[in-house]
């Protein structure tokens, strides 16, 4: 029930779909190369991408709660999300 394409790519229209989106930082600058996991409401693995250059990331999902889980060689970072139709922006801050 998900999908994720290529990382970076601007959306042109997202007025029917619920997207999850936005940025890997530590210590003020993007994390490029960071795997960041889609979990569901019960931890269940979804889906998961890497970031790109920018330190970005994007989910096609249901709208609903959702986790996301940040890994990098840095360290790791999670954020909860409760997505709705349309635009879902949110930054995962590694510690």
């Amino acid at each position: 029930m998900c999908a994720a394409p290529k990382q970076g790519n601007t959306l042109i229209d997202v007025g029917t779909q619920t997207v999850i989106q936005g940025q890997v930082w530590h210590d003020g600058a993007p994390v490029a190369g960071a795997y960041v996991r889609l979990l569901d409401g019960t931890d269940e693995f979804t889906a998961e991408v890497v970031t790109s250059p920018e330190g970005e990331f994007r989910f096609f999902a249901a709208p609903g709660k959702w986790k996301l889980r940040s890994l990098a060689q840095v360290g790791k970072g999670e954020r909860l999300v409760d997505a709705e139709v349309g635009l879902n922006e949110t930054t995962l801050v590694i510690e």
